[in-house]
């Protein structure tokens, strides 16, 4: 697996963990008025279950931030380094994308 594979995979996670956090707040929504112990005692259980989640989800997201603003940061110095390179790089994959689009 590559480091661009488990970045996806990370935002992947983080997207599917915010539905579900969104769904299991909608459903404590809609057993609010379900009375019982079991019930009470299930839904404090979820609660928890959502806030511990809910910490994951906001650490993700600042590992992904923080991932995302270091390569961003390593191809800005790459291109100050060697701005031919860049270009030329840039140049070939324009090229490249131009072929194939012309090719439809």
């Amino acid at each position: 697996m590559t480091t661009s594979d488990a970045a996806v995979s990370k935002e992947k996670l983080a997207q599917d963990m915010k539905i579900v956090i969104s769904d299991a707040e909608e459903l404590l929504r809609a057993t609010a008025s379900q009375a019982g112990e079991k019930v009470s005692a299930a839904r404090e259980k979820i609660q928890d279950s959502l806030r511990h989640a809910k910490v994951k989800l906001a650490e993700v997201e600042d590992v992904l931030l923080d991932k995302g603003k270091q390569a961003a940061h390593a191809t800005d110095e790459y291109v100050h380094d060697h701005p031919w390179r860049a270009v030329g790089i840039a140049a070939g994959v324009g090229l490249i994308v131009g072929m194939l689009i012309s090719r439809r």
